[in-house]
């Protein structure tokens, strides 16, 4: 009887641990004021000094190019920024969306020199718990959806229903442009692009877990998954890029590097795997995580001119 209250004891001391380390996990991972960028960066594991004078060069010519800031109202009342370049004033647009404490115009900077100066109009989404948008917690894709469908009605509004829309998006963002695939779009969004996408929170968490940090993903991640919905409001695998792409219309890019640790280069593959739509995969040899932009400048351009010139308006369509 003694060593039965131990080992009921003992569990209860597990238990209480494993909550704690749950709620741990979600303080700093899923709340806005929490969530690091040089922690994510260094888990990442790009060596970014070495574009550093790249990024900021384009950023510093970027700003200095006519734009405004925008608001938007999410579904969930939030106020949602972003930052608008009319560019030449032409109907084709890019939407872009940043990664994981990122923000619209420093995750997109480097992008801005091609699509600016190819004629391309930019509006550069804030993630809700990001930049200069609202919110608390932090929507993984998930929540984003949503957001990137208002950003689209948006954008359809201010430009008229004869604008050619892409959505860009680098690593969260990836997972994000993916999971809003899987809804009804309207017919002005022309193509998908997606850099570095992971499937979903709950799998990129579980990988990170049991790689990086070696610890058991298993119960840890279900109890966040609990905290999460009763908090933030979704499961963390309640949205699945790699199920949401199974529905997709829109012609997709994916775009990986091939030594990502941080959203392992199989995720890509599963992904293009379960694609329904048209879809172009690009592997970029070497490249960690959403470096691949900047490690082979020269052929993602001509990845992006190649996909996106198919779509545009007056050849194929969707």
């Amino acid at each position: 009887m003694k060593g039965l209250k131990w080992l009921i004891a003992l569990a209860s001391v597990a238990a209480a641990a494993e909550a704690g380390l749950a709620e741990y996990f979600f303080r700093r991972t899923m709340i806005r004021q929490n969530a690091s960028t040089e922690r994510t960066q260094k888990m990442a594991g790009t060596q970014w000094e070495n574009y550093l004078p790249m990024i900021r060069e384009r950023k510093e010519w970027m700003m200095c190019q006519e734009h405004e800031d925008v608001w938007i109202t999410s579904q969930d009342g939030l106020r949602l920024h972003g930052t608008y370049f009319p560019g030449d004033g032409g109907t084709k647009i890019v939407i872009c969306f940043h990664g994981y404490t990122g923000a619209g115009t420093k995750d997109c900077a480097g992008l801005s020199a091609y699509y600016l100066k190819h004629g391309w109009r930019m509006l550069l989404a804030d993630a809700r718990a990001h930049g200069e948008s609202g919110g608390k917690y932090i929507g993984f894709g998930c929540l984003d959806r949503f957001d990137a469908q208002k950003w689209i009605e948006y954008v359809v509004e201010r430009m008229g229903e004869d604008c050619e829309i892409f959505l860009h998006g680098i690593s969260m963002g990836g997972a994000t442009v993916l999971m809003t695939s899987g809804l009804n779009l309207p017919p002005q969004v022309r193509g998908i692009i997606s850099d570095c996408a992971f499937t979903s929170a709950k799998e990129v968490f579980a990988h990170v877990l049991r790689d990086m940090y070696h610890i058991p993903a298993f119960p840890l991640l279900q109890i966040a998954d609990v905290m999460n919905r009763k908090r933030a409001g979704y499961g963390l695998d309640e949205c699945n890029a790699a199920r949401e792409v199974q529905k997709a219309q829109v012609p997709i890019l994916f775009i990986h590097g091939t030594e990502d640790t941080f959203v392992p280069y199989r995720m890509c593959r599963i992904l293009c795997e379960n694609c329904a739509s048209e879809h172009t995969c690009l592997s970029v040899e070497g490249a960690g995580h959403a470096e691949s932009y900047y490690k082979e400048t020269a052929r993602y351009e001509k990845a992006l001119d190649t996909f996106t010139e198919d779509l545009l308006k007056g050849k194929k369509k969707p």
